[in-house]
Parts: structure tokens; sequence; C-alpha cells
């Protein structure tokens, strides 16, 4: 079994990727792979499809269905455009062919159309200073993938991007800039959009470079959180460009939001009590998992879409694993809605059962 890289062009053919912005499908063309595997095989008696999407992109492929029937799946083919097994699971496959085959981490997924979504895709960056959901694409490297997977915003609660953007102030920084200095109080949260970093720490008199900071790295914060001092100075070791919120709208944005949380039991019965499950992924997930009776506004759609709902009537929001929906909910709540949100998602409970809501 052999591995090459994808290309973009062809993730922009399967769903729900196609709806993905032309940056993130680059991001993420860069970080899954083509795999082969020859005739009269089990490609997943290695590895299975938990907690991936896999997409046949050439080869026919036998799959043996949980009831005991089969069916075959062939590349290139409409049918071939939505993981494997998502519609109907299965037991056993085998390759009827050589075929082509290219795996893609869900959580990864869920991340990064959670963040294009709310961002707004590829629209143009405009000459404002504070970055907006109108001209995201300044943020593409203070947002980028691995980012927003292990860096400074994994853990952000999504339902309060919008905000966070709108307040976040764009600055400009020299070569030698002190930008915080060990000893004073904190009073900003920074992120490096554009340049580097140098953080340094008094130790016996001495001063010790304790790390080199680049674009989408953080800094600014433990002082905020703890109320201490700052106990570290960060000097730019380039020009570059910082986002910088101050200590309030940190406090405000960047915590555990306030939102209306229920558990699958909760939700059930607030939906049998005439409550409405409100499914906010992109259409080509929503086809194959919703909840009995669910309706679907993309989160992208929520704003322009708020105005349609009922206002006297509860809504009990729902994606995968609560990113999208924790920020539908919080949108939805601002606008006067009775939004609650599902804890954990379709994740949360009984993994992708819409037998879980009956």
């Amino acid at each position: 079994m052999t591995e090459d890289k994808v290309s973009a062009k062809v993730l922009k053919g399967l769903e729900p990727l196609g709806s993905l912005s032309e940056s993130r499908l680059g991001e993420l063309a860069a970080l899954v792979f083509v795999e082969h595997v020859s005739k009269n095989l089990d490609p997943f008696r290695m590895q299975g499809v938990a907690g991936q999407s896999v997409y046949l992109l050439r080869g026919e492929l036998a799959l043996t269905l949980k009831d005991g029937s089969s069916t075959v799946v062939v590349g290139g083919t409409g049918e071939a455009r939505y993981p494997l097994g998502r519609k109907a699971p299965f037991a056993a496959a085998k390759a009827i062919t050589d075929i082509d085959l290219v795996r893609i981490d869900d959580d990864l997924l869920d991340i990064m159309a959670t963040w294009d979504q709310l961002g707004g895709g590829d629209r143009r960056a405009s000459e404002q200073a504070a970055p907006t959901l109108g001209n995201w694409a300044i943020l593409t490297g203070m947002f980028s993938v691995n980012n927003l997977r292990t860096g400074a915003f994994s853990q952000l609660p999504p339902a309060h991007i919008e905000a966070l953007l709108k307040r976040f102030t764009r600055v400009p920084a020299k070569r030698g800039q002190a930008i915080i200095r060990e000893g004073e109080v904190g009073d900003f949260y920074y992120v490096v959009e554009t340049g580097k970093c140098e953080v340094e720490r008094t130790v016996g008199g001495a001063r010790i470079k304790l790390a080199q900071l680049k674009a989408g790295d953080a800094f600014g914060e433990e002082a905020l959180v703890s109320g201490a001092k700052r106990n570290a100075t960060v000097t730019m070791i380039t020009d570059g460009t910082l986002f910088r919120l101050d200590q309030k709208d940190f406090n405000e944005l960047l915590r555990e939001p306030l939102l209306q949380r229920v558990t699958l039991e909760e939700a059930k019965a607030k939906v049998a009590a005439g409550a409405q499950w409100l499914d906010v992924r992109y259409p080509s997930e929503f086809q194959f998992d919703k909840l009995p009776g669910a309706i679907n506004i993309p989160v992208a759609e929520i704003r322009d879409a708020a105005r349609l709902l009922d206002r006297d009537r509860e809504y009990v929001v729902y994606c995968q694993s609560g990113r999208r929906s924790s920020a539908a909910a919080f949108l939805l709540a601002q606008r006067g809605y009775k939004a609650f949100l599902l804890e954990g998602g379709l994740w949360g409970g009984e993994k992708r059962a819409p037998a879980a809501a009956r």
C-alpha cells in the first residue's frame, strides 16, 4: 500500500468538502494523502472508518452492508462523492479493482467547517484596522488549520467568534520593540499575525530566552487570567503585525460562553413538548444522519435566516461536535430566540444515531 498527495481540485468534488473555501481546501490537501489499495484486498482490515470520512476516488469497491445485502461503489460517481458507510454502514469491504482512497479525520474536518463557515470563506481583505467577518482573509495566518487544532485558538468557544473578531485591533510592530515587559501589569492579549517575537525571562539576574513566537501564536494571557504581573518580556525580532484584545474583552469573550446547554435526554423532552431540532451543518451532512423532524439551516446562513424562525418556539441546535451549533445558538440568542445547545452535538451521545433522538 502506497500513499500520494491529493489535490485541492479533487477534494472540491467531495461532500461536504466542496463547501469549504479555496484556502481551506489548499490547507487540507497538504494534510491528507491518496491511499492506493490493490485488487482483492480489504482496505479497512487494518484501519476502519471510525472517526474518519473515507472517500473512494478511483476503482470499484464491494461493500457488505450490516443487513447482509451488498453494494458496489465506483470512484468518480455521484455516490462516491460522499463518505463511505455514512449513508449505510458496512460490515466488510473488498476491492474489486485497484482502488484509491482518501481518509480525512472527522474532527479536523469539523474544525475547518466551523471556522470557514463563520469566517466567510475567501472574502477579500479590507484596509480596516480591526478584523471582521468581512475581511477574514487577513486572518488566514492567525487561524491556520494547525492553530485551530493545537494552537492558541483550539479551545476558543465558537459562540464568541463574531464579537471577538470585531474587537481585535490590528497594530504594526517594529523589530526590537518590546510588546510586553516582565513585571508590568497585564493589559492586553496578543496574537501574532505576521513577523516573529522572542520571549525572555529574568532568572537569577540573567536574561533567559524561553521561546520564539510566529504567526498564529498568542501571548499575554497568563497575567490577564491570574491577575498577576507579566512574567516575561516579549520583543519583536522582525517587523510584523499583531492583533490585540484588551483585558475587558478578553475576560468577556475568551471564557466559557454563557450558553443554555441541554443533554440529549433534556433535548428529547423539549422536542416532545414542541421544540424544534435545528441542524446547522452543511446540507450534504444533514441528509444522512439528521434527527427526526429536524430542519436544516447551515450556520453560515443563520444571520439571514433567523427572521424566518418562530420567536415563540424553542429550538434545540445541534451539529456534529457542538462547535458550529454553539456559534449558531449564541447568534440566535443574541437576536432574542429561545435557543438551546445540544451538549457535545451528535458525537456527544449515541454517535451519528438518528434513533437516539426518538
